[in-house]
């Protein structure tokens, strides 16, 4: 488990973690999102104690990192798949980190199988492409047999093989109750693995919940009507949990809390002609833009934009 208390860190004049709390419980995938330059990888990096926080506190299991005797057994992390010295196998740098903890090493090879770099084993690191080095990484990051598991951005160069086996990855270690954070930028596939969200801006915390929780009050499932009697169809449709607006004077009605099939049942049940129902379904990437639009630090330009002053 990771619990983070009013978590603070300034550099300088800026604040880029600013009281940040939230909880990563284990069995389950917990996404850590946000926009770039929300705090995302300072949090990260506090975690684990290679950042210290300004204020506040953060602990894995119960301590802070530093205290933990044997950490790669407490908490596997991905930060940075890189930072593997180019000149080792991929071998070679598992084993030099397995001494560090008296980790067997049967336990090497396990996560070199694992991870699928059997056959890349004893190739120097410095010439792993960015998919192969990001193996390398969550293999490291898994050689503790750790409880905790924190990956930033774990398919980031990964083939679509790849991406498949991190989801079953993630969704197997969760299942054994062990507690998994992950951060990304792809939100098609924390929609996928994820279940529980904890969302930063500006460094703030902006949402602790669920995906399904998040998708609702975006909007959740919608379902466009239109009818020539739109009061009576709304009349029809109202009860627990059912959402119907539109303009005055339209004839196109939202509705949310009921299915396009319930609705077009209702209607025919009661005689109400309808000339339209399409359903959509609001994602999360949708739902994650609308939260976060006024957290965003960068903003890219439209087509056909051009920078400069007015007259």
């Amino acid at each position: 488990m990771i619990d983070a208390q009013r978590l603070t860190k300034r550099y300088g004049g800026k604040t880029a973690v600013d009281g940040l709390g939230f909880t990563v419980r284990p069995g389950t995938v917990t996404g850590f999102l946000g926009p770039n330059g929300a705090g995302k990888s300072t949090t990260m990096r506090m975690i684990v104690g290679l950042d210290a926080p300004t204020s506040g506190s953060v602990t894995v299991n119960g301590r802070r990192y530093a205290r933990h005797r044997a950490p790669l057994q407490e908490v596997g992390v991905l930060l940075e798949a890189r930072s593997v010295h180019p000149g080792r196998s991929a071998r070679g740098h598992l084993r030099a980190l397995a001494l560090t903890h008296g980790i067997p090493r049967r336990r090497v090879d396990e996560v070199v199988e694992l991870a699928g770099l059997g056959s890349v084993a004893k190739k120097r690191a410095g010439a792993f492409s960015l998919g192969m080095g990001q193996r390398l990484g969550i293999a490291a990051a898994l050689l503790g047999d750790p409880q905790t598991v924190m990956l930033d951005e774990p398919v980031n160069g990964l083939d679509p093989e790849g991406v498949r086996w991190i989801r079953n990855l993630l969704t197997s270690l969760a299942a054994e109750g062990r507690t998994v954070f992950v951060s990304s930028h792809l939100m098609s596939e924390v929609s996928l693995v994820a279940d529980h969200l904890i969302i930063v801006g500006r460094g703030r915390l902006l949402a602790d919940t669920t995906v399904r929780d998040l998708v609702r009050e975006a909007g959740g499932d919608s379902v466009k009507v239109a009818t020539a009697d739109p009061a009576r169809l709304r009349d029809v449709l109202a009860g627990p949990g059912v959402e119907v607006t539109g303009r005055v004077g339209s004839e196109e009605l939202q509705v949310t809390g009921v299915s396009a099939r319930e609705i077009g049942l209702k209607a025919a049940e009661h005689g109400i002609p309808l000339f339209e129902l399409t359903s959509k379904a609001v994602s999360l990437e949708e739902a994650f833009m609308e939260l976060t639009r006024d957290a965003v630090e960068y903003h890219g330009a439209a087509t056909g934009e051009t920078s400069g002053s007015a007259a």
